[in-house]
């Protein structure tokens, strides 16, 4: 049975250690590390939808990765709603 924690590309030892270093932080140094890797991820995200399309506004990219993450129903509610406010 595998650990909820293994994963492909990392090793045992490796991940032993990584979990170890998350148990030592405080609290708020753990959401501080979420927080960045959270934007690194979002990041990250954004450049793979700008490089697939490049033709998308930073507004379109934004409406893209909601559509990616969230669903198509709510970014066509934000499009509506931008449409309706003007923006």
């Amino acid at each position: 049975m595998t650990s909820p924690y293994e994963t492909s590309d990392t090793s045992e030892a490796a991940l032993a250690v990584q979990l170890d270093c998350l148990r030592k932080m405080s609290p708020q140094e753990r959401l501080r590390r979420a927080l960045a890797w959270s934007g690194q991820l979002r990041r990250m995200a954004f450049a793979a939808i700008r490089r697939r399309h490049p033709d998308l506004s930073n507004a379109e990219v934004q409406l893209k990765f909601i559509e990616l993450t969230y669903g198509k129903e709510l970014a066509d509610e934000v499009r509506s709603w931008q449409h309706e406010e003007g923006l």
